[in-house]
């Protein structure tokens, strides 16, 4: 694996390139993106893909990703830039791209833009509160979450996400009711360590929640976009967005075996089902589903 950076005024931007071990069928680079995942969090996907050279990414502000623009907001559009620039940079023409959470809203944002830098696409569980008919009540929801995180810190912001997230259907009423969670139940610290800048609590997430794919640029591109979902995701929060997603471009979503991480493997926690994960996913690049 080769570690590069592209030096950009805003950005150094660090990405990772592995070279097939297996004989190479001459396919495209397989760009693997998360946020705020980086690229750490690929490594196991990855190493299913031997026949193929596999890139992965920090993005900007994340990681090893240092910014020099003096900002802290996560804007799709922005990040579809740095997208870009490294793609360029590899200079192998399009990639085929394996996105993630909100890294697939980066990548819905550059093939709009950008729309002869990717040829498959497949978007799994992207966040896009906006696709929602219950859009309004989401985002109280995840203000909510955020309001939480302000106000006691990690530990009771995040199990105010997982509840948040693992809710099934819209968000009623009765959601809304409950009380808000303890974070030793999920395993969480109930002290507050003061800090208020994860990229996933605080208000950097909200452009990423809050984006909306240009539908009419993405169903002109000359890109194969697929949306993907898991099949343990259904009803949840990214299982009904990645559906409504899907549904206006035209399609259905392509279902994936676990859950919202199904790609992941055991060194980063709740582990999915990676080599299955892995085999659906090849079949959908290959064409075949």
């Amino acid at each position: 694996m080769n570690t590069l950076t592209l030096q950009t005024p805003e950005v150094d931007l660090v990405y990772d390139i592995r070279t097939p071990t297996a004989a190479d069928a001459g396919h495209r680079p397989l760009f693997m993106i998360g946020q705020p995942m980086c690229a750490d969090g690929f490594a196991t996907l990855a190493s299913y893909f031997p026949d193929r050279t596999v890139v992965t990414y920090d993005p900007r502000g994340l990681g090893r990703s240092v910014r020099k623009d003096g900002r802290g907001d996560d804007v799709p559009e922005v990040q579809a830039r740095d997208v870009r620039d490294i793609i360029d940079a590899l200079g192998t023409g399009p990639v085929d791209m394996f996105a993630s959470s909100g890294g697939a809203v980066t990548a819905l944002a550059l093939v709009a833009a950008y729309p002869d830098a990717v040829a498959t696409l497949v978007a799994h569980e992207p966040p896009l509160v906006q696709v929602l008919p219950d859009a309004e009540a989401a985002r109280r929801a995840m203000a909510a979450c955020q309001e939480e995180y302000q106000k006691s810190g990690w530990g009771a912001g995040m199990a105010a996400f997982i509840a948040m997230t693992s809710w099934r259907g819209e968000f009623t009423d009765e959601y809304f009711a409950q009380p808000l969670p303890d974070p030793a139940a999920f395993g969480m610290p109930t002290e507050d360590d003061g800090s208020r800048d994860d990229p996933l609590l605080s208000d950097r997430a909200a452009a990423v929640t809050r984006f909306r794919p240009d539908v009419d640029a993405l169903r002109a591109a000359r890109t194969r976009v697929v949306v993907a979902v898991g099949e343990e995701s259904a009803d949840t929060f990214t299982g009904r967005t990645s559906v409504a997603a899907a549904e206006l471009l035209g399609g259905k979503a392509a279902v994936f075996p676990s859950h919202h991480g199904g790609f992941l493997g055991e060194e980063m926690g709740h582990a999915g089902q990676p080599e299955a994960f892995a085999r659906r996913l090849r079949e959908i690049l290959d064409g075949a589903a």
